[in-house]
């Protein structure tokens, strides 16, 4: 049996916690801004110019998310004008290897994907 078996069922609580955690990290935009600040410390203007589509409002609601959960740090400085830094934290840091094996697990599998998605698509003659 593997030790992540019954992962669904920890502490009895039906998944929540579990799930709580994956809807965060798997959401649109979590893992290219962990990936973009993997680079190191950036200002938010600079976040937001290389994470492409996001919103500023989604941006600054994700980071503030991350924050919440550990994964990024938030640094504000007393400057005029006002400068803020984002960077990971090492819980965050410990995500990055993760993240890498299953962008590499999409790009590997993305053909098939493709091609199921494809034939699921086309009506039946």
């Amino acid at each position: 049996m593997s030790q992540y078996e019954h992962t669904c069922m920890i502490r009895g609580d039906g998944g929540r916690a579990i799930r709580a955690v994956l809807d965060r990290i798997c959401d649109k935009w979590t893992l290219l801004i962990v990936a973009t600040l993997d680079q190191g410390r950036l200002r938010f203007t600079e976040l937001h110019r290389h994470v492409p589509g996001i919103s500023q409002r989604m941006l600054t609601l994700t980071l503030r998310n991350l924050e919440r959960d550990g994964l990024v740090s938030r640094t504000a400085y007393a400057e005029v004008p006002p400068r803020v830094e984002y960077a990971l934290t090492s819980l965050g840091k410990s995500l990055i290897a993760p993240a890498l094996a299953l962008a590499g697990w999409a790009i590997e599998h993305n053909a098939e994907i493709q091609s199921s998605r494809a034939e699921y698509d086309t009506p039946p003659a």
